[in-house]
């Protein structure tokens, strides 16, 4: 059992990830509105997020543009007509899934982006092309995370062959993902320990992507916090593929730092019901 210092003390470290409108967005084709998306911006900025991933890096050579609203895409004009120049704390983040996406062409130069971190999504199968994927973002001066994704599927030899691959790229944050929700907490203590260590052999910081297939996504979320994990992903209402995922409002709630601040997420939700809409906007 973990101390309870570990728990609830304050972590200068910790950042949270609002997840919404790319994990959100598999359940409604990423049809938010932009009205939506502005209020979600606006409502990440007073709580006090630290990133908000605004959705994915498709091809839209693999991917029918008419099928899938802006966010399957974000491009970049789409991203700045929400946030302008940003002049804000909340930094702007997208997901690259490796093997769906034209990196080389639809990921420009950050000093042209408003873009700030690119996630990289992998399998442990292609775990080189995400190292590649890595290198390039970090060349054009993104921040970068690598989310290995169905860890519980992952043998812990595999496992960490491919943690001390990508430990030697320009990669800031090694993510666990839980993509099937299947890992209980004294679970994700083991794969977070394994994570750690290559993270300390190599400078990097360790994030953690729950999903509530068994109601775990909070509780494994607050595992990892207790086992060091710094970087916590959250969506609003819980919304994301499947069961969904670690429901922000538990997170902010949750978290011992000043920074963070529950209250105005709260009210937008109450804003929007009083106008007979979905807290979500969809």
């Amino acid at each position: 059992m973990k101390e309870v210092q570990s728990l609830i003390d304050y972590r200068s470290d910790v950042r949270v990830v609002d997840a919404t409108l790319r994990d959100g967005g598999l359940v409604n084709d990423f049809y938010f509105t932009d009205d939506f998306v502005r209020s979600l911006y606006l409502a990440n900025i007073k709580a006090g997020v630290d990133y908000m991933e605004f959705g994915y890096k498709a091809s839209k050579e693999m991917f029918d543009e008419n099928k899938f609203g802006k966010w399957k895409f974000c491009r970049d004009e789409d991203i700045r007509a929400i946030v302008g120049d940003n002049n804000t704390d909340l930094k702007i983040a997208v997901m690259a899934d490796v093997g769906r996406c034209d990196y080389q062409n639809d990921i420009i130069e950050k000093a042209e982006s408003p873009i700030d971190l690119i996630r990289v999504a992998t399998y442990l199968n292609t775990i080189p092309s995400a190292a590649d994927m890595i290198e390039n973002a970090a060349k054009k001066g993104y921040e970068v995370s690598c989310n290995i994704m169905a860890i519980s599927n992952s043998q812990e030899s595999d496992l960490a062959a491919a943690l001390d691959i990508i430990g030697k790229t320009p990669v800031d944050v090694l993510y666990i993902v839980d993509s099937y929700g299947a890992l209980y907490p004294e679970q994700v203590a083991r794969v977070a320990d394994i994570f750690l260590n290559f993270a300390a052999k190599y400078g990097k910081k360790v994030g953690i992507h729950a999903h509530n297939n068994q109601q775990l996504a909070f509780a494994n979320t607050i595992e990892a916090v207790g086992d060091g994990v710094d970087w916590l992903d959250g969506t609003y209402g819980a919304m994301g593929r499947g069961a969904g995922n670690c429901a922000m409002e538990l997170l902010l709630g949750f978290l011992r730092n000043p920074k963070y601040n529950v209250y105005p997420v709260h009210r937008k939700a109450y804003q929007q019901a009083a106008r007979g809409g979905c807290c979500l906007g969809i």
